[in-house]
């Protein structure tokens, strides 16, 4: 059965809500006009309002917001650009049509500074009126959408975190930003690593520009050569026409290389002449190709090893290692974890249209103690399970009963401890060192006497750790 503003489907009771009609605003002091362009912009599905001066225009605004506002300039009491600048100074931001009888360039002009949408001359042209305010309102919703966009990819950049360690992050992030150097990022898988690429991107120079990312573990060896540096029509079996390769897509931007460490040494030789001369070359192609391409990379495993044992050349290790940044495991950033939890929770809320859920003490504590295996990325997956399935608003330590046997690391025999005393002990003293840098405020010197060790050895020890210095003026002696 059809009902007004909804669809109802008589098998169910599931409702589908009618577009709102867009509204509009009609301010004019003659009752003809006001009549006549509320009549034909009802015909074409506006809600239409009409009031007979600026005060009362005003006054309206301030109870309910509308799409469009057609606003005459020749008003009794307040003319129409004193209300327009009044709306613009109270930041009301629908699009604003000027009418007029006695229009003229300057009262056009005018109007055009302080903010209007367009201008129409009386007579008016009801065909033309309906043209320009159907262009407003789409104005008005392009305007929307780029709004709600932005807020989308600010919400996708946004790193959360208080602690020591994030904020040691985000300081190497903007020193490396606004510079042309290659970043090498280390993590644990889930940790964020594409995040502190997208981040780097959209704080450099380069922002403007595309940002190509490349999974390399994810495509097959056949086919990784074509996808970075592109192919032309009868390289291979299935390449039926000419195509770009993702180092000429990022021209201009920048490359995002994720996995890098499980590339292939041919492929590896390929992307080295590519940094080092700025030029690719298509597969089954002899022309050359140049590119402008800042290329950032991230990694899981330890690069030095993998060199080591004859798999990772060491020649493109230090051409992608110019800056090296290192995210850190959510295990070593606990405190983080209830402000990641509301992040997500707020997010998946937004996402699925409920309101967001609230932790209890029992449950923040149990997430906080968990070791997160699956870093950030299992943080996130569990909160989204926990915002499906929890049927209250409260989630409770019965809830997380699932995280009991997902256990970061697997005990060697019955009754053994599930981390061996060397690993243990590494883990406790990394935290220490992160614990006494944030009470120094990452001062090196006075974080050095606080352990009782040489400057240089505390130094020592946090390379090993992926410690890197938070402060400007601290170089590693």
């Amino acid at each position: 059965m059809l009902e007004a503003g909804s669809w109802e489907l008589e098998a169910g009771s599931w409702e589908l809500e009618a577009v709102p009609k867009s509204t509009v605003l009609i301010v004019d002091d003659e009752a003809g006009v006001r009549s006549a362009l509320s009549g034909v912009l009802r015909d074409e599905g506006y809600a239409v309002d009409a009031v007979e001066s600026g005060e009362a225009c005003l006054e309206r605004v301030a109870r309910t917001p509308y799409d469009v506002v057609v606003l005459d300039i020749w008003l009794p009491g307040i003319d129409g650009l004193a209300t327009l600048a009044r709306l613009r100074a109270r930041g009301v931001d629908a699009p604003v049509v000027m009418i007029s009888g006695h229009g003229n360039i300057e009262s056009a002009v005018r109007a055009i500074k302080l903010g209007a949408f367009d201008f129409v001359e009386k007579p008016l042209s009801l065909e033309k009126t309906v043209l320009v305010v159907g262009n407003a309102v789409r104005q008005r919703r392009l305007e929307a959408e780029n709004r709600a966009l932005r807020e989308h990819v600010d919400r996708r950049l946004t790193m959360v975190g208080e602690s020591y360690a994030m904020a040691q992050l985000r300081e190497q992030i903007a020193m490396a930003a606004p510079t042309n150097g290659r970043v090498l990022i280390f993590g644990e898988n889930g940790t964020g690593k594409e995040l502190v690429a997208r981040s780097i991107h959209a704080m450099s120079r380069r922002r403007a520009g595309p940002f190509i990312e490349v999974n390399c573990a994810a495509i097959p060896e056949e086919l990784i050569e074509s996808e970075l540096f592109g192919h032309v029509r009868g390289a291979f079996t299935g390449a039926l026409a000419d195509r770009r390769g993702k180092f000429e897509l990022a021209d201009g931007g920048t490359l995002f290389l994720d996995e890098i460490g499980d590339m292939s040494l041919k492929t590896q030789a390929k992307v080295l002449r590519a940094l080092q001369e700025q030029v690719v070359e298509p597969v089954g192609g002899s022309a050359t190709v140049k590119v402008d391409v800042r290329v950032l990379a991230a990694t899981n495993k330890d690069l030095p090893a993998e060199i080591r044992a004859g798999r990772f050349r060491e020649d493109l290790y230090f051409r992608l290692n110019v800056i090296p940044i290192f995210v850190p495991a959510l295990r070593d950033r606990e405190a983080d974890i209830p402000r990641l939890a509301e992040h997500f929770m707020a997010d998946l809320a937004r996402e699925y249209g409920r309101r967001p859920k609230r932790l209890d003490p029992g449950a923040a504590t149990s997430l906080r103690s968990y070791r997160w295996p699956g870093n950030v990325r299992e943080l996130r997956n569990v909160i989204e399970r926990l915002m499906i399935m929890v049927p209250g608003e409260v989630i409770t330590l019965n809830d997380l009963v699932f995280l009991e046997g997902a256990s970061a690391t697997v005990a060697a025999a019955p009754g053994m401890p599930p981390l061996t005393l060397h690993d243990a002990r590494e883990r406790f003293e990394r935290d220490y060192i992160l614990r006494a840098l944030a009470a120094e405020q990452g001062n090196i010197s006075r974080t050095a006497d606080v352990l009782g060790v040489e400057r240089s050895n505390l130094y020592r020890k946090m390379r090993a750790f992926g410690i890197v210095p938070a402060r400007k003026d601290e170089e590693i002696a």
